[in-house]
């Protein structure tokens, strides 16, 4: 067996186990999105209030980010993900009480807490996808958790939609959903636990290694002091707020579009088959066909259009301009990732918690949007053309992606 088929076979079973770790995260947030519009029912919300679901998950990335590169550090990677599980479990947990007292405030500290063991699992799992294997098919390794992950975002929902009813949302129905998700992540913290993980570190990442004399990171003092990387987050985090943003407001729109058809919940498949569909291209083809640098600019492209498409055709033709946005997204994360951490070095686990930061903007974009909807709105009800006024927020991101791609993540090299 060469070296490379050596190396491919004991990738397996890590890529395997890490696998079932992407796929919790993407059941957390699909948890979250199928909640936005039940709360909003439930508690009598409008519809920017009902955004701050997703507010309370997200803000925690703000928070604990930059603390999660410190305890991994501390601890590594592994046991970072089990302690990760755990606080995800305790906060699912939470719903339990949440429910009995019939209280919103006490739903978004619940959302909170598993926001912050959200936190820890993406600052431990990212990096470690990244820099376990060749960093040239990093993106080949992100789109593969990302079909686990945007399958849990479809699960989410249809497993949630077995105990609760979007027409007649009983918040005591999501007791004993929430016990057994609960478990669920508990015993995945013991697995990850006694897993057989290796440690990795990135190129120049231990301190004492000689070889950092040579990088790019080698006289470097400050992780401000890589402007690629700051770029990066700062796409990372116009990237996850709309990726989020579909999948949070999906239902609603398909509710003032459609009306009040059967299995509303069903329509959050649009999104995850747009995602799935743009993650397995991705898999086949880069980098043997086109390098992830140009997979990005490609789709960055796609989102711009897609998004045209979703402002200016009637509702239920834009309606599915949302599973092309979805599938421009899809290689987003993938290709920004890996262009954000190149060369950081000692700097990688810092590195990490900053760009985790940047999933706040899960929060920060849906919010906006659903904020920008309340204030269009001419009668009591959102009609669709308010929700296609609030989309224009995507426009602006998808352009700063697109100059990331095409110039931003190359001011490494010029500096």
């Amino acid at each position: 067996m060469s070296n490379l088929e050596s190396r491919k076979s004991t990738l397996v079973i890590p890529l395997m186990i890490i696998g079932v770790v992407f796929f919790m995260i993407g059941f957390g947030v699909g948890i979250s999105g199928f909640l936005t519009p039940a709360l909003r029912s439930a508690f009598n919300l409008t519809t920017g209030q009902s955004y701050l679901v997703t507010g309370a998950i997200f803000s925690a990335f703000v928070i604990f980010g930059r603390p999660t590169g410190w305890v991994i550090k501390k601890i590594g990677y592994r046991k970072a993900m089990t302690i990760a599980f755990f606080i995800m479990a305790l906060g699912m947990f939470l719903f339990v009480p949440s429910s009995k007292a019939v209280s919103f405030p006490l739903f978004l500290v619940a959302l909170f807490v598993g926001g912050i063991g959200n936190t820890l699992l993406q600052g431990a799992v990212n990096p470690y996808i990244t820099i376990v294997g060749p960093v040239e098919t990093a993106a080949v390794r992100m789109s593969l958790m990302g079909i686990m992950n945007k399958l849990a975002w479809w699960m989410a929902p249809v497993f949630l939609g077995i105990f609760i009813d979007l027409k007649d949302v009983q918040v005591s129905d999501i007791i004993l959903p929430f016990y057994i998700v609960t478990g669920i992540m508990f015993i995945l913290g013991v697995f990850v636990y006694f897993a057989p993980l290796p440690e990795v570190k990135a190129a120049g990442e231990d301190e004492e290694d000689e070889a950092t004399e040579s990088s790019y990171a080698a006289n470097k003092t400050s992780i401000m002091q890589f402007p690629h990387l700051l770029l990066g987050v700062l796409a990372l985090f116009f990237y996850v707020g709309i990726e989020t943003l579909p999948m949070a407001s999906i239902i609603d729109f398909a509710r003032t579009t459609f009306g009040e058809v059967d299995n509303l919940q069903s329509y959050a498949k649009f999104v995850t088959l747009g995602l799935v569909a743009g993650y397995v291209f991705g898999v086949i083809t880069i980098p043997r066909f086109v390098s992830q640098t140009r997979a990005l600019i490609s789709f960055a492209i796609l989102g711009i259009i897609s998004t045209l498409l979703l402002i200016y055709l009637p509702g239920k033709y834009a309606f599915y301009a949302l599973l092309l946005a979805s599938f421009s997204n899809s290689l987003m994360w993938p290709a920004i990732w890996p262009l954000a951490m190149k060369d950081l070095g000692k700097f990688t686990k810092v590195g990490s918690s900053l760009l985790v930061m940047a999933i706040v903007g899960g929060a920060v974009i849906p919010l906006i949007f659903g904020t920008i909807v309340d204030a269009v709105k001419t009668t009591e009800q959102a009609v669709v053309g308010n929700y296609q006024t609030a989309y224009w927020v995507m426009v602006p991101c998808y352009l700063f992606i697109l100059y990331f791609a095409a110039s931003g993540h190359k001011v490494r090299t010029k500096s």
